[in-house]
C-alpha cells in the first residue's frame, strides 16, 4: 500500500501522509458514481447551479484560508494562490450561474426547404461518469473548474489529483463535503500514475486530463483501446513576440511577469521572447532591472515562489546548462542549489532555436531572448515548435497584430497582454499540435461534457416519403428538376415534368 507525503516544498515542513487508492477503491467507487448519476443526469438544471451558487459562496467566505493552504502545498506565493486558484474558480462558476441554462437548453437550428415540414434541434445529455485527471501547478482551479463543468452538465465525477500535491487533493475532497452533494456524485481518489490507470481501466464516459504531453498520449492510447473520449490540456512552450512599435514598458512587465509567476509552473508561461532588432537593447535593460527587482521567498511579502516539483528542477536545470555550454549568457540567474527548491529568475541571451531551451517546456522560471528583423520571421520562430497551446503579439498597430494573430500556430493569442486567455470564462480554451486536444471554458468547452444529440422531427401525418420505395421514373424526374430549382439556374418547366412532380406529391399522402 503506497503512502503518499505531504510537503511543503518551499520549507521542507512535513504536513503529513496519505494513502494511496486501491484497485478496489477505484472499482467500487465507480460502481457508486454509476449508481448515482441516473439521479444526478435526472436533476433539475435549477438545482444543479443552486449548488454551485453554495460553493460560490463558501469560497468566498473561506477563500484566504484555502490560499494559504494552497500556497503551503505549492510553494507559490499566497496572493498567487488566491489570483489564480481562488478568483479564477470563483469566477468561473458566475460565469455557469448566469449562462448554464442558455447554453444547456435545445437548440433550434434551420431545416432546408427540401425537408419541409420537418423541424431540428440538438439536444444536450449528459455523458455518465467523467474522470478527471488533474496536476500539480495549479492543483485546486484545474481540478475543480473541470469537475464543475462535469456536474454542471449531469455527470457524476472521479477526480484523481496530483500525487505531487496530495495535500490539496485533501483539501478538494473536504471542500465537496462541506458543500455536500448527493452520495457519491463527486469522489476524489488520490494517488499516483497506478490510481490513474486503474481508473481509465474502469472505463468512464470521459477523460479530462491535464499534463504532460508524455502522460496525455498515454492515456489517449489507454482510452482508444474502448474508445473513451478524451479531453487533453497539455504543455506549451509559447511565445512572446514584441514589435518595435510596441508599448515596451507594458510589453517588459508582462514579459517578467509571463515568465516568472508561479515561478514559471504555468502551462502558458512566456518560454520563448522574440523582440525587434531596433528595440532589443533597450527592452533587455528593462526586462533585467525588472527581474532583478523581484522578491523571492515564501510565504508573505515575496513575488516569486518556489518550484513544487524536485523532478522539474532537473529539467529546468539541464536545459538551462545545455543552452549556456552551447554559448548562451545568463544575464542574470542561471544558479542552482543542490538543497533548494528555489529558483532565481533567469534571462538568456544568445540562445538559438536548435537549443532545447527553445524547444523543448521548460516549465520553470527562466526566459530565453532572442531578436528578429521582419514580421514573417517572427511569425516563422512563434511557429516552430510541436506545441501551439498560446501566444502573445505586442504591438500598437491594430491591423498588425490581428493579422499576426491569427497566422499564429496557437489555440489561444493574447494581443499586447500574456496569458490571460484562460481568466475569461466566454472563451473556449485548448491547444493545437501537440498542446492538447478539444476545449473547455465558454460554451463549447460545457457541451465537451455532453453528448450532442441531433433530433430532427416529422409531424408524421404523411404516409411516406418522397425518397422512400417504391422508386419510380416520376421520382427521378422530380429530384432532377428540385436539384436545378434549389441548386442551379432556372429553367421552364414542361407539361411531362409538372406532371411528375403532381404524381409524387399525391402519393406522399
Amino acid at each position: 500500500m503506497t503512502v503518499l507525503s505531504l510537503q511543503n516544498p518551499a520549507t521542507g515542513e512535513q504536513l503529513g501522509t496519505l494513502t494511496q487508492a486501491t484497485p478496489e477503491q477505484v472499482q467500487q467507487t465507480m460502481k457508486r458514481a454509476r449508481l448515482a448519476f441516473a439521479s444526478w443526469a435526472t436533476t433539475p438544471l435549477s438545482e444543479r447551479l443552486d449548488y454551485l451558487a453554495r460553493l460560490r459562496h463558501y469560497l468566498v467566505e473561506h477563500g484566504e484560508e484555502l490560499a494559504q493552504k494552497i500556497s503551503q502545498a505549492t510553494g507559490k506565493v499566497s496572493l498567487e494562490a488566491y489570483m489564480t486558484e481562488i478568483f479564477v474558480t470563483v469566477d468561473t462558476i458566475r460565469f455557469y450561474e448566469k449562462n448554464a441554462v442558455n447554453m444547456l437548453s435545445a437548440q433550434r437550428v434551420p431545416t432546408s426547404l427540401a425537408l419541409w415540414p420537418k423541424k431540428s434541434y440538438i439536444h444536450y445529455k449528459p455523458m455518465g461518469v467523467v474522470a478527471v485527471i488533474s496536476p500539480w501547478n495549479y492543483p485546486f482551479q484545474l481540478a475543480v473548474i473541470p469537475v464543475l463543468s462535469a456536474l454542471v452538465a449531469g455527470n457524476t465525477v472521479i477526480l484523481k489529483p496530483s500525487e505531487i500535491t496530495p495535500s490539496t487533493g485533501l483539501l478538494i475532497e473536504e471542500l465537496f463535503r462541506a458543500v455536500p452533494l448527493p452520495d457519491n456524485v463527486v469522489s476524489v481518489l488520490h494517488g499516483g500514475r497506478e490510481v490513474g490507470q486503474a481508473v481509465v481501466a474502469e472505463r468512464p464516459a470521459k477523460i479530462f486530463f491535464t499534463g504532460s504531453v508524455a502522460t496525455g498520449k498515454k492515456i489517449m492510447a489507454a482510452a482508444a483501446e474502448n474508445l473513451i473520449p478524451v479531453e487533453l490540456e497539455l504543455g506549451g512552450k509559447d511565445s512572446m513576440i514584441v514589435f518595435e512599435d510596441a508599448h515596451l514598458e507594458r510589453a517588459a512587465n508582462a514579459a517578467v511577469w509571463g515568465a516568472f509567476t508561479n515561478s514559471g509552473q504555468v502551462c502558458m508561461s512566456v518560454e520563448r521572447l522574440y523582440v525587434h532588432e531596433h528595440v532589443y537593447p533597450e527592452f533587455l535593460k528593462r526586462v533585467t532591472e525588472k527581474a532583478i527587482a523581484l522578491r523571492q521567498g515564501f510565504p508573505d511579502q515575496a513575488e516569486v515562489g518556489s518550484m513544487t516539483s524536485p523532478q522539474q528542477i532537473g529539467i529546468v536545470r539541464e536545459h538551462v546548462e545545455e543552452a549556456i555550454a552551447a554559448g548562451a549568457t545568463a544575464v542574470t540567474g542561471g544558479h542552482f542549489s543542490s538543497d533548494s527548491m528555489f529558483i532565481t529568475p533567469t534571462i538568456l541571451t544568445q540562445v538559438t532555436p536548435e537549443m532545447k531551451i527553445m524547444k523543448e517546456e521548460t516549465f520553470g522560471p527562466i526566459l530565453p531572448i532572442m531578436t528578429f528583423s521582419t514580421e514573417e520571421e517572427a511569425i516563422r520562430l512563434a511557429n516552430a515548435t510541436p506545441y501551439g497551446l498560446n501566444a502573445s503579439l505586442w504591438s500598437q498597430n491594430k491591423e498588425k497584430a490581428q493579422r499576426v494573430a491569427e497566422q499564429l500556430e496557437s489555440g489561444n493569442v493574447c494581443i499586447n497582454d500574456v496569458i490571460i486567455s484562460y481568466a475569461n470564462p466566454h472563451l473556449p480554451f485548448g491547444g493545437v499540435k501537440q498542446s492538447g486536444i478539444g476545449r473547455y471554458r465558454g460554451p463549447s468547452g460545457l457541451h465537451a461534457f455532453t453528448h450532442i444529440i441531433s433530433v430532427i422531427h416529422d409531424p408524421g401525418t404523411r404516409k411516406r416519403e418522397v425518397n422512400w420505395y417504391p422508386y419510380t421514373k416520376d421520382q427521378e424526374i422530380m429530384f432532377v428538376t428540385l436539384t436545378t430549382l434549389l441548386f442551379g439556374k432556372w429553367r421552364k418547366w414542361n407539361r411531362q415534368t409538372l406532371g411528375a412532380i403532381w404524381r409524387e406529391v399525391k402519393r406522399l399522402f
